[in-house]
């Protein structure tokens, strides 16, 4: 597998949140399209929550009262405020998004919500790291962005606290209703080897998701 990939741009980009098939071709270098609104509508809508299980998804990361989490490309916000309400005030969520618009609606949607305890972050470059030690870092619909998968997992791994875990959820190889295009999509066993390479071992696997895998990973010997 090569681990090049595009740049990435989080769940900001147009098939990060798992929209039906068909990559964008207009619009930002990062893929992002032009009518934003239209996108972030689309992004969000009610048929999502069927499928994605959002609320399913964080009970299952097991989050506690005070825990840090770093969010990998959270796009408008679809986890983020879930995550924010998981570690309770005296956590803290870092949301590390690349593209700039999609970073200022979710910046003024935590402002609208009253949510205290989540920081955006803007990505300077393809590995961005949170600014401190964080419990989990979660990646959702994201990998298949980064510029080099492996090397950025491992520098990630480098943030996590004792006991830290990297989770990521992104969708299975062939042909489904939603997600990326099959040829843009890192599949399971793809994505295992990138954490292999990175120095990470998967500690524990949920398989509720009908179109996603959801791998729980810690660190292997990585140096911090």
């Amino acid at each position: 597998m090569s681990h090049e990939r595009h740049r990435h741009g989080g769940h900001g980009q147009p098939h990060g949140h798992g929209q039906p098939h068909g990559h964008q071709t207009h619009g930002d270098p990062l893929g992002n399209p032009d009518d934003l609104a239209a996108y972030l509508e689309r992004l969000e809508g009610s048929t999502r929550a069927e499928w994605q299980q959002p609320d399913a998804i964080v009970a299952a990361l097991g989050l506690r009262n005070g825990d840090r989490v770093c969010e990998i490309g959270p796009g408008p916000g679809y986890f983020t405020l879930r995550l924010a309400r998981a570690v309770g005030p005296q956590g803290r969520v870092f949301a590390v998004e690349a593209e700039p618009r999609i970073a200022d609606v979710l910046r003024t949607r935590l402002v609208e919500a009253q949510v205290a305890n989540a920081d955006v972050i803007l990505a300077a470059d393809d590995e961005t790291l949170p600014p401190e030690s964080v419990n989990l870092v979660l990646i959702v619909n994201t990998f298949h962005h980064f510029a080099r998968g492996a090397a950025y997992l491992r520098a990630l791994a480098t943030r996590l606290a004792p006991n830290g875990a990297i989770v990521n959820i992104d969708f299975h190889a062939g042909d489904l209703p939603f997600g990326p295009p099959p040829e843009h999509r890192v599949s399971r066993e793809e994505f295992i080897a990138a954490a292999r390479t990175a120095g990470l071992a998967v500690v524990r696997e949920e398989v509720f998701l009908p179109y996603q895998y959801y791998l729980v990973l810690a660190a292997r010997n990585v140096a911090r």
